[in-house]
């Protein structure tokens, strides 16, 4: 039956709009409707939260992460543990906002305006007079896809939620005492003496027989298995392969060069003079307006004798760099000059002075000597670079058209990806020893762990069918076929003999190292100078570890010290074993006031932290959060043998 769909796929797609759409006409659809279909994945205060609304968090969270850092690893931010920990943040925004209107907080408007006025983005947005450029806001938080009113909504929201832990968070403290008994055992140093037991050393007492071997492998099958392997075939669709695929008009071609070219030439360049009189923002008013008093008269002077100017900047300009030379600050384009000096220079016609320009610095006089106009580049010289912009743009806007007809196409036609090859112009790719785990550095898809997911489902297994498209990056589709299939299974014997051995050898001469060891130290505490073979003393801290192995400094620095010299010992796994003699404790010199005071905050910052999460554990409790996702393993699993 599913068979005769799938063949007459399109009639069937003709009946259901037929069937369904009438319905939607007659009672409307709810909008919950395919969210209810998505699993959930959390709760939060009776609330859901669904695989779509997860999806949808980390596609924001990610595109913010590589708007911020665009040479990010893509594979790193759709790791199932990145996946994860979107949804962790996700749970506790819920939790936060639930408190938060339960403590009925609220932002108030003045708390807002100044909140809006502290980032940094749009305080730059400030005209000389003080008001705010409107359009350029609207502009910069369209950026993020919202309104003005959206965006501070959601910082109103943001505030109101910070006060939940910001209460707990700011109300630690601690006194001197305490810091010094947390921190001085943890830069706490010891002399000791070791003594290593070195597995390598008993390599020449272990003569393992074929028994031993075969005894070892039974025991230990997990150490020999092969995983699950797949070779597939697959097809990629990206920007790149629609943006081949077009072809443009050399009249489109034309009209862009006339629009644009303005933006593509070389950016003008003004060069302007100028006299300073400091007043920094953080002065008081009256001091400011003392400044602004004596670039008045300064501007006064200069007006009537425009001569002059180098002179007077020379005399009186507090910009002692560009002061030496009469004011003169070069050649310089829009955006290397704070916003009001800019505006005030670029609207002056050469020889002008302007009137007295308030910045963050103080007051300005500015005399515009030079323009500089831009060469206006040919047609032919900016054909490369229009040519690939105007096919990143169509491509852009025909991708959304073309990935419908891809993946209509890898469903219609599942059991082949040259159809969709051909029709598209892609290329078939193939790739062999695939596992369902991503491996790190894999290229493209095959990094990517819902398309591997989709790959290795029981119908691509089974049926060796077409996978359905799956977006595995920004723009960027893919779809795939398993063409032969091997299952899991335990490597026979001779074929891993040489890992059995070395496993086997391992295993016996740290065994016997430890032993030793053991031996050793009991016999030691018993009788500490019969003690031989102890290295040279050596002072270790938690900061200064004498390239010892962290296992070895651990043991040094948690063994009781109530009797000196203290013994203690510590099993290094593969490397063997080592007895460590503690000599003394050799206390902390105080630190200068400097360096106290960073640890005081250090330590507040880490009190504080720790106060906050154990509040937000409460908060979870109280509002019935609940994962009910599986959290991820902290690494993928590799085989150990292929």
């Amino acid at each position: 039956m599913f068979e005769s769909i799938r063949k007459h796929s399109k009639i069937v797609m003709i009946l259901l709009f037929l069937l369904i759409i009438p319905s939607f006409v007659l009672v409307g659809i709810d909008s919950n409707y395919f969210s209810e279909k998505s699993p959930v994945v959390a709760r939060v205060d009776g609330h859901k939260i669904n695989q779509t609304d997860w999806d949808n968090a980390h596609r924001t969270e990610t595109d913010r992460i590589r708007a911020q850092s665009p040479s990010v690893d893509p594979k790193l931010l759709d790791s199932p543990q990145a996946r994860y920990a979107t949804l962790e943040r996700l749970v506790r925004d819920r939790v936060l906002a639930a408190a938060a209107k339960d403590m009925h907080l609220v932002t108030s408007d003045a708390r807002l305006a100044r909140s809006l006025q502290e980032i940094p983005a749009i305080a730059g947005l400030k005209r000389a007079d003080g008001t705010l450029d409107a359009e350029a806001y609207r502009a910069l938080v369209g950026t993020q896809g919202l309104t003005p009113e959206g965006f501070e909504a959601n910082v109103r929201r943001d505030l109101s939620v910070s006060q939940v832990l910001g209460g707990v968070m700011g109300s630690v403290f601690g006194t001197g005492a305490q810091v010094k008994l947390a921190l001085d055992p943890l830069y706490e140093q010891r002399e000791i003496q070791v003594v290593r037991f070195k597995s390598t050393d008993y390599a020449a007492k272990v003569t393992p027989t074929d028994a031993d071997l075969e005894t070892y492998y039974k025991a230990h099958p997990a150490q020999f298995q092969q995983r699950e392997q797949a070779t597939v075939e697959y097809v990629v669709l990206d920007l790149a392969s629609v943006r081949a695929g077009v072809t443009l008009n050399e009249d489109d071609v034309r009209t862009y060069y006339k629009e644009n070219l303005a933006r593509m030439a070389d950016k003008e360049e003004r060069r302007a003079s100028h006299i300073l009189i400091n007043a920094p923002k953080d002065a008081s008013s009256a001091d400011r307006e003392k400044a602004k008093a004596r670039a008045t008269e300064f501007l006064a002077q200069v007006r009537k004798a425009p001569a002059t100017f180098a002179d007077v900047a020379k005399k009186n300009s507090d910009d002692k760099g560009s002061g030496a030379a009469g004011g003169d600050l070069n050649f310089f384009a829009r955006g290397a000059m704070v916003k009001p000096f800019e505006e005030a220079a670029f609207a002056l016609k050469k020889g002008e002075i302007s009137d007295v320009v308030e910045s963050d610095f103080g007051y300005h006089i500015i005399q515009l000597t030079d323009i500089k106009t831009p060469r206006q580049p040919s047609f032919e010289e900016l054909r490369p670079k229009m040519e690939a912009e105007l096919k990143q743009q169509q491509a852009q806007r025909k991708f959304a058209e073309v990935a419908e007809t891809f993946t209509n196409s890898v469903y219609e036609q599942a059991d082949s990806l040259k159809p969709v090859a051909e029709k598209l112009k892609l290329k078939v790719q193939t790739a062999s020893g695939i596992t369902r785990a991503p491996v790190p550095g894999a290229p493209g898809p095959l990094g990517n762990a819902k398309f591997l997911e989709a790959l290795f489902s029981s119908d691509s297994l089974q049926n060796k069918r077409n996978t359905e498209a799956v977006e595995v990056g920004p723009s960027q589709m893919a779809a795939g076929r398993v063409v032969e299939y091997t299952p899991a299974k335990t490597l026979p014997l001779e074929e891993v003999r040489a890992r059995v051995r070395e496993l086997y050898l391992a295993q016996k001469t740290s065994e016997l190292a430890r032993k030793e060891g053991e031996a050793k130290l009991a016999a030691w505490k018993a009788a500490p100078a019969s003690a031989t073979g102890l290295g040279a003393a050596v002072q270790v801290s938690r900061e200064q570890t004498q390239n010892l192995p962290r296992g070895l400094i651990d043991a040094a620095l948690y063994a009781p010290t109530d009797a000196l010299p203290a013994w203690t010992g510590t099993d290094l796994g593969a490397e063997g074993y080592a007895v460590v003699k503690v000599n003394r404790v050799v206390p902390r010199q105080a630190p200068d006031a400097q360096r106290a005071q960073q640890e005081r905050q250090q330590y507040m910052q880490w009190w504080a932290s720790a106060e906050g999460q154990a509040y937000y554990e409460t908060l979870k409790k109280r509002f019935k959060a609940e994962i009910k996702a599986p959290r991820p393993s902290s690494t993928p699993q590799v085989a150990t043998e292929n």
